[in-house]
């Protein structure tokens, strides 16, 4: 970031940032995703072996189901966009682009190897439609790691350094960890996942950003 940038207060430099190669994030994201729910799917139903349960842990007791957390969850697809829609270059767009693909590919593969699903809820979805309909496009499948929260904690990392760049004041960073924390814990909350499928997911995401932060050739601090 040049000196003019950083005399620029942050949300000016993030407007400044968003447009540029508008259509390669727009696109670039929106066929990712499209890849991705392919691959994920195409596991989800077709297992190359019988799925192990995963095991309830006490923590997955003290967590009641809340079916008001499905915006929460839902809102993943929003923050995920987040991170790219910040980045300047294309060279910044590409290298997080195979980070993130990186990182669901370990899942997809471990999906593939060692497919997992939770357990059952004994729960009657017929009174909570909306998640009825969620149960409906993703079965108890593909559980252990949670990409779900892989996915979230790789992105919450990324734009916590890329809010950092920009100078962003303490409550946004702030902001973006409970926003990160929300969607882990709307995972427990809508009985997509248990405790265990959730560190998983954190271990992976954590360790994907690390790294590929790490191997940046021009740090993000600078």
């Amino acid at each position: 970031m040049n000196e003019n940038s950083q005399q620029m207060p942050w949300y000016r430099q993030a407007v400044v940032v968003i447009p540029r190669h508008v259509y390669l994030k727009s696109i670039g994201t929106m066929l990712f995703i499209s890849l991705f729910f392919g691959a994920y799917f195409y596991l989800l139903k077709d297992p190359a072996y019988p799925p192990t349960v995963m095991p309830r842990t006490l923590l997955d007791h003290l967590i009641g189901f809340q079916p008001l957390a499905l915006p929460i969850y839902l809102s993943l697809w929003v923050y995920v966009s987040l991170p790219p829609a910040l980045l300047a270059t294309r060279r910044e767009l590409y290298d997080y682009g195979m980070a993130m693909a990186g990182t669901c590919l370990v899942g997809l593969i471990i999906f593939y190897f060692s497919p997992t699903a939770v357990p059952a809820s004994h729960i009657d979805w017929a009174h909570y439609p909306d998640v009825d309909f969620l149960k409906s496009m993703d079965a108890s499948g593909n559980a252990c790691p949670s990409l779900h929260v892989a996915t979230a904690v790789f992105s919450g990392i990324w734009l916590y350094y890329l809010l950092r760049r920009l100078g962003a004041p303490l409550w946004m960073l702030i902001f973006n960890w409970v926003w990160c924390i929300g969607i882990a814990y709307s995972t427990l909350a809508l009985r997509q996942h248990v405790a265990v499928d959730v560190l998983a997911g954190l271990a992976l995401g954590v360790l994907a950003a690390y790294l590929s932060l790490r191997l940046r050739s021009t740090p993000l601090s600078r």
